[in-house]
């Protein structure tokens, strides 16, 4: 199923919210609606993006610039939207991905401290200019994210501390005021379950009917989900 217009949706929030556990819930009910359904993660997904990501994430670079960090996180967007966004886009796919601008502005400005304007202009081209049709800020409670993210270790971007990481969640809440015509936020409910309707009622206006039909999400899709990010 092809819809006219290239369908992209970014999904944004702090860590520990549940970005993937939503994406993997929609993009199951879209297929099952017809669409064809491109998942990615930002950076990530293509092999120069996952060898940044590692730089990124390894809590032995706590040297690294913010100047620098933007910069690797733009060059893995940018590998990222040639290389496997716009192809996808391109050939009617609905594009689902895991973080994109909105999160470089909450973390590199907002908490880093750089400035706006010169991270707006850096994501214009990571991004090659391409502006999401719908953004999905989960929103959670700092300290119970980051307990959910890092009960198992954390990355060096988890470990800053959640002083760095309550300025990230204001930073959201920013920039939700000022793209209203693209940001839904969403609160976070105990059932996964209840949270996926409230995502789905924010995008459902860009699918045709029979995407919104009764949907069913069962304890062995959530049991496979979680398996795969394992």
């Amino acid at each position: 199923m092809t819809e006219e217009k290239p369908i992209l949706i970014t999904f944004e929030g702090g860590e520990g919210v549940g970005k993937s556990t939503q994406i993997r819930l929609l993009a199951d009910r879209l297929t099952k609606a017809g669409y064809e359904v491109c998942c990615l993660r930002d950076p990530g997904d293509t092999a120069i993006g996952e060898q940044i990501r590692a730089i990124l994430l390894d809590r032995a670079n706590t040297d690294m610039s913010p100047y620098t960090e933007l910069l690797l996180y733009e060059a893995a967007r940018a590998q990222l939207v040639a290389e496997l966004i716009k192809p996808a886009l391109a050939a009617g796919k609905v594009v689902l991905v895991d973080r994109f601008t909105d999160s470089t502005l909450a973390y590199q400005a907002f908490a880093r401290g750089l400035d706006r304007a010169l991270v707006n202009t850096a994501n214009v081209i990571g991004a090659i200019a391409l502006v999401p049709t719908r953004t999905i800020l989960l929103d959670k409670d700092v300290e119970a994210g980051l307990m959910k993210a890092t009960e198992n270790g954390a990355d060096r971007m988890e470990a800053v501390g959640q002083e760095f990481h309550e300025r990230v969640y204001a930073g959201f809440k920013e920039l939700a005021k000022t793209y209203p015509e693209r940001i839904v936020t969403v609160p976070c409910q105990e059932r996964k379950e209840d949270t996926h309707e409230l995502v789905f009622a924010a995008v459902a206006d860009l699918f045709v009917e029979q995407a919104a039909q009764p949907y069913e999400i069962t304890e062995e899709l959530l049991q496979r989900i979680k398996s795969s990010k394992n």
